[in-house]
């Protein structure tokens, strides 16, 4: 089974995937097509989770990083240590996923938007390719106020 199965998956570039919850056999698919690094933005819930991803992706040789944002309440200081992550990996492949692909979307744009040269469109563009942050008012305001913050406009 290859990565591109996970749900919500979107190929931002050669080195970076993004998708909802992966399976095991899906991690095992992502060690074997080289990835090296294992984002995952959900918090640890067993409805949700695989038991133990962080021991499963580094018994299989990849680098695992978690930054558990609560989906109701996402907060700036989630979004600063994403970022953080982001400038201190080193360039290799990467697979970056949440439970749907939401809180990734909106994250990366977010990312992409700062560093990255990205529009404000090509980032809404992006996250819009998974779902709409309308849908959820929480993430909207999360969305627009860190927008404005990171291009100056007012809010």
């Amino acid at each position: 089974m290859s990565t591109l199965t996970i749900y919500h998956y979107l190929k931002v570039n050669e080195q970076l995937i993004t998708g909802g919850q992966p399976t095991e056999e899906q991690l095992r698919s992502a060690a074997d097509e080289e990835f090296e690094i294992v984002i995952n933005l959900g918090t640890i819930n067993p409805r949700y989770s695989l038991p133990d991803e962080a021991g499963l992706v580094r018994s299989l040789g990849m680098a695992y990083h978690n930054i558990p944002v609560d989906w109701n309440a996402p907060q700036r200081s989630d979004f600063e240590a994403f970022e953080r992550l982001m400038q201190t990996l080193p360039a290799a492949k990467t697979l970056l996923h949440c439970a749907a692909n939401f809180r990734v979307t909106a994250f990366y744009s977010l990312y992409a938007l700062k560093h990255l040269g990205w529009t404000e469109d090509q980032a809404a563009e992006f996250r819009a390719s998974v779902w709409q942050v309308s849908d959820y008012p929480v993430w909207e305001k999360f969305v627009s106020n860190l927008t404005s913050q990171i291009t100056g406009g007012a809010q």
